[in-house]
C-alpha cells in the first residue's frame, strides 16, 4: 500500500515538470521574437551598408573610371528613382502611411529644401571625379562641424563648451588627412566641402522649416515630395551644364550594353539607400545609429581602397582616423549634455 507522501512526492514531480515546461514555453516566447528581432536589425544594417557604400562606389566608378563624367545628369537618374520607388513604397506596399502636402507655405519650404539636397548631391558626385573615395568620405565626416555652426547662426542656441571642444579634432583630422593625400584635388576638395556644407544646412534647414506638428515630415514621405522637385530642378540645369550628356551616354550604351544596367543599379541603389537608412533610424537607437555611422564610412574607406588601388598614406589615415574620433566624441558629448 502506498503512502500519502508519496503520492504527493509524485504529485510534486509531475506538478514541477509541468512547472519547468511552462517556464521553458514562457522563455521560448520571450527569446524568440528578440532573436527574430536582433537578425531582422542585423538583416537591415547589411543593406544599410551595402546599399551606401555600394552607391558611393559604383558613382566613383561611373565618374572616374567608366568614361561617365555627367555628375548633373546622373544626381537626375538618381532622383527619378527615388521619385518612383518612393511612391511605389508608399502607395502600395504602405512602408509608411502617406503625409499629405497641406499648404502652399509647406510647399514652398520642401522645394527650398530639395534644392539644397540638389547641391549636395550633385557637390558629393562632382567631387567623386576628382578625389579618392577615401579622401572623400574624411571630408564628409566633418558634417557635424558644420552643422553646429548653421545651427548656431540660425537659433543662435548654444551647446555646452565641450561639445566645441569635440570639433577640434573633426577639423584638425580633415587638416593633416588633406596634407598627406596623395591626390589631392583643389576643386575636388571644394566641391566635396561645399557638398557636405549643403547637407548640413538641409538638415538645420529642415529643422527650421518643419517644426510645427502640422507640417512635419518622415524622411521618407520628404524624399516622396523632394524628388520629382529635384529632377524639374536638375533636368534643365544637366542640359545646358552637361550640353552633350544625351549623344556620349547613348554612345556609351550602344558601345557596352552594361551601361544601362549600371545606371539603373546605381539609381535603385541610391533609394535603397535611403530607405535602408529610415528603417534602421526606426528600428536602433540613437547611439547605435551614431556608431554605426561612423563605422560605416571606415568600411567605404578600406574597401574603396582595395577596389580603386588608390594610393593612400599613413599621415592621411592618421587624419581621418583623427576626424571619426572627433565625430564619436561630438555625438557622445551631445547625447550627454543635452
Amino acid at each position: 500500500m502506498r503512502s500519502k507522501s508519496s503520492y504527493e512526492n509524485e504529485s510534486n514531480k509531475g506538478t514541477g515538470k509541468q512547472n519547468v515546461e511552462d517556464s521553458e514555453g514562457k522563455l521560448g516566447k520571450v527569446v524568440s521574437p528578440n532573436s527574430k528581432e536582433f537578425l531582422f536589425i542585423c538583416f537591415l544594417v547589411t543593406l544599410w551598408y551595402s546599399s551606401n557604400i555600394g552607391v558611393i562606389l559604383l558613382n566613383k566608378y561611373l565618374l572616374s573610371n567608366y568614361g561617365f563624367k555627367f555628375p548633373i545628369f546622373l544626381t537626375m537618374c538618381h532622383m527619378s528613382a527615388c521619385s518612383v520607388l518612393s511612391y511605389v513604397s508608399i502607395a502600395f506596399f504602405k512602408v509608411v502611411p502617406q503625409q499629405m502636402i497641406k499648404s502652399r507655405s509647406q510647399f514652398i519650404k520642401i522645394a527650398t529644401l530639395s534644392i539644397v539636397f540638389c547641391g549636395s548631391v550633385v557637390g558629393g558626385n562632382i567631387s567623386l571625379r576628382y578625389l579618392a573615395v577615401s579622401f572623400n568620405q574624411a571630408v564628409g565626416a566633418t558634417t557635424p562641424f558644420f552643422t553646429a555652426v548653421f545651427a548656431y547662426l540660425a537659433t543662435f542656441k548654444r551647446e555646452a563648451w565641450i561639445t566645441y571642444a569635440a570639433l577640434v579634432p573633426v577639423v584638425t583630422g580633415v587638416v593633416i588627412a588633406s596634407g598627406g593625400e596623395p591626390d589631392f584635388h583643389l576643386f575636388g576638395f571644394i566641391m566635396c566641402l561645399s557638398a557636405t556644407a549643403a547637407r548640413a544646412f538641409k538638415s538645420v534647414l529642415q529643422g527650421i522649416l518643419l517644426s510645427s506638428e502640422g507640417e512635419k515630415l518622415n524622411s521618407m514621405n520628404l524624399l516622396l515630395y523632394m524628388s520629382p522637385i529635384a529632377v524639374i530642378f536638375l533636368l534643365p540645369a544637366a542640359l545646358i551644364m552637361e550640353p552633350n550628356v544625351v549623344e556620349v551616354t547613348l554612345a556609351l550604351g550602344r558601345e557596352n550594353k552594361s551601361m544601362w544596367l549600371l545606371l539603373l543599379l546605381n539609381s535603385v541603389t541610391a533609394y535603397a539607400a535611403n530607405l535602408t537608412n529610415f528603417l534602421v533610424t526606426k528600428h536602433t537607437s540613437a547611439l547605435t545609429l551614431q556608431v554605426l555611422g561612423n563605422a560605416k564610412g571606415a568600411v567605404a574607406v578600406v574597401i574603396s581602397i582595395l577596389l580603386f588601388k588608390n594610393p593612400v598614406t599613413i599621415v592621411g589615415m592618421g587624419g581621418y582616423t583623427i576626424t571619426v574620433l572627433g565625430v564619436a566624441a561630438y555625438g557622445e558629448t551631445k547625447r550627454r549634455f543635452r
